[in-house]
């Protein structure tokens, strides 16, 4: 009996370090992308499943690093806000989740390459190759965020990964794997996902300023100062809506194609909290719901383009 207690306890500590929360941004890319293919009438169902499977195992990976590598270098701590981490509660030893890390990076390789082959099969070895490279850049990514001697994440490139990564390969890439066609206005939506999305990474580092800028993680609020951090979101929020905007001018048919601005409605609701918001503690909500936004976002506008 003690035996499955433990069990169960070690399961739900991984699922805690797996960060639930944030799956629905990391699936926001992903989705839009086959919704634009889909309206083209290019879908494929077993493409979309398993490009949701490689995509939840690379943001899995991505979790299980941060917790991993904030935690041994001791930016987890007493003094942070958010949610707290395995490793820094002693939930899960070092050890274990870089055990459960090395696991989760294998599957998703493997995702990966499944996913791939059956978007290209042995037909094109050029898109083949450039996306088991994109693969590989992504688990990278996710792993050197803060882990290793010289992550990313300390130094303020965060903003950027996420931009390229959530945004412009999960909508751009996930639309080439439906039409094997280049569409370059495509970038305009897929800019609209990497905005938002790190418009969420912004609200953490909001957050955690006083804690990074003690654990010297330099993150680009701590870099600039949370004054000019709440300008600079303010400005990702409006420059999202923005591309999407000129999108759907230029490939709109309808006024449907504007379904997308709802997804505004909350955003602008958020907006308003962050510009009269003080208090650190009270943007941790505001991850949340910033996530399911975004996922909003994707879902009114890909609707927007299919069924009108």
């Amino acid at each position: 009996m003690l035996k499955k207690i433990s069990l169960k306890i070690l399961i739900k500590n991984y699922i805690k370090a797996a960060r639930l929360r944030t799956l629905p941004l990391s699936l926001s890319g992903v989705i839009l992308g086959a919704l634009l293919a889909l309206s083209e009438e290019k879908f494929e169902g077993i493409i979309f499943l398993w490009s949701i499977i490689a995509t939840l195992g690379f943001q899995i990976v991505s979790n299980f690093a941060n917790d991993y590598g904030d935690g041994v270098k001791g930016t987890d701590n007493l003094n942070r806000i958010g949610p707290s981490r395995t490793i820094q509660t002693g939930l899960l030893t070092p050890k274990q989740l870089l055990n459960a890390l090395k696991i989760a990076v294998t599957l998703s390789v493997i995702s990966a390459i499944t996913l791939i082959y059956l978007s290209f099969g042995s037909k094109n070895f050029v898109a083949t190759l450039i996306f088991i490279v994109l693969a590989l850049a992504s688990i990278w990514a996710a792993i050197k965020y803060t882990m290793g001697k010289n992550p990313y994440g300390y130094s303020g490139f965060g903003d950027i990964f996420v931009f390229l990564f959530f945004g412009l390969l999960g909508v751009f890439g996930s639309y080439f794997l439906y039409t094997k066609a280049l569409n370059f206005e495509v970038l305009l939506p897929a800019c609209s996902v990497g905005l938002l999305s790190a418009s969420v990474l912004n609200l953490n580092n909001m957050r955690d300023y006083k804690s990074d800028k003690l654990s010297n993680k330099r993150t680009l609020v701590v870099q600039i100062g949370p004054k000019k951090a709440k300008h600079y979101h303010y400005l990702l929020l409006f420059l999202s809506g923005v591309a999407a905007v000129v999108y759907a001018f230029i490939n709109g048919k309808t006024n449907a194609s504007f379904l997308f601005l709802i997804a505004y409605i909350p955003i602008s609701i958020h907006f308003y909290t962050v510009l009269k918001n003080n208090n650190p503690e009270k943007l941790d909500p505001e991850l949340k719901k910033m996530s399911i936004y975004t996922l909003f976002f994707s879902l009114l506008f890909g609707l927007g383009f299919v069924a009108f």
